[in-house]
């Protein structure tokens, strides 16, 4: 049975809807300092356990990158005994990841990717005012606390809508862990191995994902990813535009692009038109198969949703053993609807991806399905909403009689920035205090 009582909170519970959210980072002058604020954040830091409590829906969560790990003093054989990538850095990472040209860490948003970023603290809410008691208490840990000192800060909130900027009901999508008791939102989904999301417990595999040493440390902590993603909502809505003949095919292109309509409805059970009760049924809109739609002749095999989890579609690899938790949260305000041109504001997602392998769970991801195309027989072909485009790409879906092929795809999303961090367990919270060397 997982430990719930030493998992973060953040780690398993599905985020409210709606919700609003904080990241901060900070950086650790002094390992003293470091190592108190560490004693000072166990109070705060919540577990998986009881869910059943009125604050298990508003939560504070830590994480540190491997520049953190450093500036507390851990010792330097269980520094190495870190996954590889997660002691390289997301930066270092940047072209596996398609992070190049205008999204190169060279662009990124000052200090995110640099070795200053030590501590990741995520404040999270269903409401503005609880939000505020969590970063008060968080607040409270740092007070008075010199050798630490805060770099930067993303408020997060929910849209009026309740949407991504882009206009698609977002945050759908949860996979079941096994021994969470925390449901999944597809009820064909068989909840996959806690070994996946928390060190310490089997993978898909049947074997223990390679933990950091000691024990102590490694057990009930996992790897978390943050992207600071910005979105060209004028850019995506003007090239929606440019493709359709009227709105009515503007939105049948964005769905196609995307896997669902805006309203969240999957386009495996109705391809032909919109069904916003659908969309905002929970216990419906996760209810579908790829596999009886090998063409794509309803959801194009290429479309983000069907590339991000292919579920039971016939690909190269297992999919199983790529799953990940998912969450994002809108930054910046909204783009009033039907504006075209760009108003210079700055709004996208900050996105947390959390899971035991990160080289086979997050990168792979990216690298492979979100910006590859050969494990669904398409070639080079990318993501058309978030992939690496240069202006060049295309978009191809199956249509009768003929396909239809969109081309000078453009970047609608750009990355401003991100971190590799990892989430102990409380216990390992406490180890890291009491570090005396």
């Amino acid at each position: 049975m997982l430990e719930l009582d030493d998992i973060q909170s953040g780690v398993l519970r599905p985020r409210p809807t709606p919700y609003v959210a904080t990241y901060i980072l900070l950086r650790i002058d002094d390992r003293r300092a470091g190592r108190e604020l560490m004693r000072r954040l166990l109070p705060v830091v919540p577990s998986a356990a009881h869910p059943e409590r009125p604050a298990a829906e508003c939560w504070v969560s830590v994480s540190l990158t491997y520049s953190g790990l450093v500036a507390l003093g851990v010792p330097g054989d269980s520094l190495d005994s870190f996954a590889w990538e997660f002691r390289q850095g997301m930066a270092a990472r940047a072209r596996a990841l398609g992070d190049e040209e205008e999204s190169s860490p060279e662009h990124w948003e000052s200090p995110l990717g640099t070795p200053d970023v030590h501590v990741v603290l995520t404040a999270l809410s269903p409401d503005r005012a609880r939000l505020d008691a969590a970063l008060e208490r968080a607040g409270g840990a740092l007070r008075e606390l010199g050798g630490v000192q805060a770099l930067w800060r993303q408020d997060c909130h929910a849209l009026s809508t309740e949407r991504e900027p882009f206009g698609f009901r977002d945050g759908l999508s949860h996979p079941a862990v096994e021994g969470s008791g925390i449901p999944g939102s597809n009820p064909h989904e068989v909840p996959l191995k806690a070994g996946e999301f928390v060190l310490g417990y089997p993978d898909e595999t049947g074997n223990l994902p390679p933990m950091p040493h000691p024990d102590v440390l490694g057990r009930n902590g996992t790897y978390i990813v943050f992207r600071k993603l910005h979105q060209r909502v004028a850019a995506f809505r003007q090239y929606l535009k440019q493709g359709a003949s009227r709105p009515e095919d503007e939105e049948l292109l964005a769905a196609k692009m995307m896997g669902r309509w805006r309203s969240g409805a999957p386009l495996a059970l109705c391809p032909h038109h919109d069904d916003a009760s659908l969309g905002a049924d929970p216990r419906r809109n996760n209810d579908f198969h790829y596999a009886d739609d090998p063409t794509g002749y309803k959801t194009p095999p290429g479309s983000h949703a069907r590339r991000a989890n292919p579920r039971d579609a016939s690909v190269a690899g297992v999919v199983r053993l790529h799953r990940m938790i998912r969450r994002g949260t809108a930054y910046g305000s909204e783009l009033p609807e039907g504006v075209l041109e760009d108003d210079g504001a700055d709004r996208g997602l900050m996105f947390a991806f959390i899971g035991s392998h990160l080289g086979r769970q997050f990168e792979f991801v990216q690298s492979e399905w979100i910006n590859g195309g050969e494990f669904l027989g398409l070639g080079e072909a990318k993501d058309p909403l978030v992939g690496a485009h240069d202006g060049t790409g295309e978009f191809a879906y199956p249509r009768r009689p003929i396909p239809r092929c969109l081309k000078g795809l453009s970047r609608f999303v750009v990355t401003r920035g991100g971190e590799y961090g990892f989430m102990p367990g409380l216990r390992a919270l406490r180890w890291l205090a009491d570090l005396r060397t």
